[in-house]
């Protein structure tokens, strides 16, 4: 691996340039890295603006409608015409002549243009703004659902569940690693920092929770967890079960970092000059490997939404009405499911991209996150 080339303006700077600076020169020529971030801000966006990008209201239900099957985008008529705007056709309900079942199948002689900034099922942005604007939909909305990835067993639109389910399981990722954060900074600081018989210690007890299996300790403390707590309550009781978990990765790292930096110069400088130890950490050490802690984080937010979603998969996580994405795939664990409507597995395929996305991100910034290694 060769060190990155900045851009040819940037030449006479190299050597003035910040350490920001060359972390960006460095990540911008990983393509991979760069579309995955990409990626993942289309992801969080779509989540934190979710009511707005969804085309229905996600508990809207409809016994007409039960398990529809994903509605194509058509740009040809039936009478051979072209058309720039993209439209499906409409849903009507016919028996199988195999089964003798009533199905959901797409009905020709309805055709539906595909529109932007439509009126739609009215919502309330964050809990403040009420507004029934939709990014797209069909102007039949109230009539015609609009199914892009099909419906589920109760006749409602997949496509904006797993919107919805995103603002769950993506904002669970960001708060969980946020709190391993705090947790593996304290603690791998003070064990790197101080060393002798509190980095023993400290360092036992990570030993002992990474022996441990994963799976079998979540479901024990979540077992903790009252039944009676509300929605939120589980919410933030399960990112701080995975963050009790999952500290210890990041610790390890700060400690091998402080060990690393307590002998340079400008720690024993601060040190003469009588600076308090916390200032020394605060101020001196922990600035130091901000690039590596950004990129620890970033391998780690995978874990923590495969931890809620497996938590959520086997029923011991989220429950309904909440929506995640564990909370949809366990209503495809059956196997009516995969047979007659494998588009309920479709939750899977979004952590599938939104985990490699994470990681091919943070290969990216853990390159980037030392622009002078070769």
């Amino acid at each position: 691996m060769t060190v990155a080339t900045p851009p040819k303006s940037a030449e006479a700077n190299l050597y003035t340039a910040s350490q920001w600076q060359l972390m960006w020169w460095r990540f911008s020529r990983h393509r991979v890295a760069v579309v995955s971030m990409i990626l993942l801000v289309f992801a969080y966006g779509a989540a934190l603006f979710a009511e707005f990008v969804s085309p229905h209201d996600p508990n809207r239900f409809s016994s007409s409608w039960v398990l529809a099957p994903p509605m194509r985008l058509h740009f040809t008529r039936p009478d051979g015409s072209f058309s720039l705007r993209p439209f499906v056709y409409g849903l009507t309900s016919a028996r199988d002549e195999e089964t003798l079942a009533m199905v959901v199948v797409p009905d020709e002689t309805q055709v539906h243009p595909i529109r932007f900034w439509v009126k739609g099922d009215p919502y309330t942005l964050w809990g403040q703004f009420d507004s029934d604007l939709h990014l797209f939909g069909i102007d039949v909305w109230a009539e015609q659902p609009l199914f892009l990835l099909g419906a589920d067993d109760l006749g409602r639109d997949l496509f904006s569940r797993i919107m919805y389910g995103a603002r769950i399981s993506l904002s669970i990722g960001l708060l969980g690693v946020g709190f391993s954060l705090l947790f593996g900074v304290v603690l791998g600081g003070i064990s790197g920092y101080y060393g002798g018989l509190i980095d023993v210690i400290i360092q036992r007890i990570i030993e002992l929770l990474r022996s441990l299996p994963t799976i079998p300790l979540w479901l024990t403390l979540v077992v903790i967890l009252p039944p009676h707590w509300s929605a939120l309550r589980v919410y933030f009781g399960i990112t701080l079960i995975l963050s009790l978990i999952g500290w210890t990765g990041m610790a390890r790292v700060v400690r091998g970092r402080f060990l690393a930096l307590r002998e340079e110069d400008f720690i024993m400088a601060a040190r003469l000059a009588n600076a308090p130890q916390m200032r020394i950490i605060m101020r001196h050490m922990v600035p130091s490997f901000t690039s590596h802690l950004i990129a620890q984080m970033t391998l780690a937010v995978p874990g923590m939404i495969l931890g809620e979603t497996a938590l959520s998969f086997l029923g011991l996580g989220l429950q309904p009405p909440v929506v995640s994405w564990g909370v949809l795939l366990q209503g495809a664990q059956n196997l009516r499911s995969v047979v007659l409507a494998p588009w309920l597995l479709l939750p899977g395929l979004f952590v599938v991209a939104v985990i490699l996305a994470f990681n091919f991100a943070g290969d990216g910034l853990r390159d980037a996150a030392d622009p002078y290694a070769i």
